[in-house]
């Protein structure tokens, strides 16, 4: 009867060591806007013009705490967590592809709102 919770527990820890969890903005310190509001104007115009983690795409920039910059051939890419740093170093071509579709639809929906 023990085995099922320790199992239980194992996989919850494996979920948190392994990647990214749900977004709380609470840990960061008042939200998305609280957290982008500490960063360079520099930094929040990049960080605005992704708004999406280049690795898992479904967090925005800032709901994990401020956003991780990264250099990858040259080029920033911002992620969510520390996380999500390994992946997109392994496989950079990936990660810059996925940062490219991110910047081109903020734009897109920047376009169409005007």
């Amino acid at each position: 009867m023990k085995a099922i919770p320790l199992a239980l527990a194992s996989a919850a820890i494996a979920v948190f060591i392994i990647g990214c969890g749900k977004s709380e903005p609470a840990k960061s310190g008042g939200g998305i806007e609280a957290v982008r509001a500490k960063l360079s104007p520099e930094e929040l115009t990049a960080v605005e013009a992704q708004e999406w983690c280049a690795v898992t795409s479904d967090e925005r920039l800032g709901s994990m705490g401020p956003p991780i910059k990264i250099e990858l051939k040259g080029q920033p890419v911002f992620l969510c967590c520390n996380s999500c740093k390994k992946k997109a170093e392994a496989d950079p071509d990936k990660t810059l592809a996925k940062a490219a579709e991110l910047k081109a639809k903020v734009l897109s929906l920047k376009e169409s709102k005007k």
